[in-house]
């Protein structure tokens, strides 16, 4: 990042010659600018960001998931089937943490910025932010939803009267 401001004695970058404009009768003049400094990446900002695409890429994932893990539980009373291995089944559970912890993460900088996450690389750190309480909004909808209908929610592991 460059930081520049209008200076009166130096001129550090170069600009095109004042010019008339013959037709309008006008002139144009360019202030000279000098240079502050140069916005140099900090090991703090580079860490923050590898945070940030590790969140992304989180919330890309976990967020399509668990829309799929509410609804096969909607319209079933399970959640997703275990796959295999178990990979499906651990799956849906890292995806409902991740879910959870990108908002608790926002939920902190909120307290002490007052504001949300950054935008983050061409914005989708805040989209992600956005679809996690989306999710989350879901989750309660859903997971209410079935305590109602059913008098409880599927635990974290797989019952014998969903996949038996």
């Amino acid at each position: 990042m460059l930081l520049l401001t209008p200076a009166s004695t130096s001129l550090l970058l170069s600009h095109p010659p004042n010019t008339s404009n013959a037709t309008h009768g006008t002139t144009r003049s360019h202030t000279p600018i000098k240079v502050l400094s140069m916005a140099k990446q900090t090991s703090e900002d580079s860490s923050s960001t590898t945070t940030q695409k590790i969140a992304i890429a989180g919330g890309l994932v976990s967020n399509p998931v668990i829309g799929w893990s509410l609804y096969t539980l909607k319209t079933t009373g399970c959640g997703l089937p275990p796959g295999p291995g178990g990979s499906i089944g651990a799956l849906e559970g890292v995806s409902y943490l991740a879910v959870l912890g990108i908002v608790g993460w926002s939920l902190y900088t909120k307290t002490k910025t007052g504001s949300g996450l950054p935008n983050g690389p061409f914005g989708l750190l805040g989209a992600v932010e956005g679809l996690s309480y989306l999710s989350l909004l879901a989750i309660l909808v859903v997971f209410g939803i079935q305590f109602v209908q059913q008098g409880s929610i599927p635990g974290p592991l797989p019952s014998d009267q969903c996949f038996g």
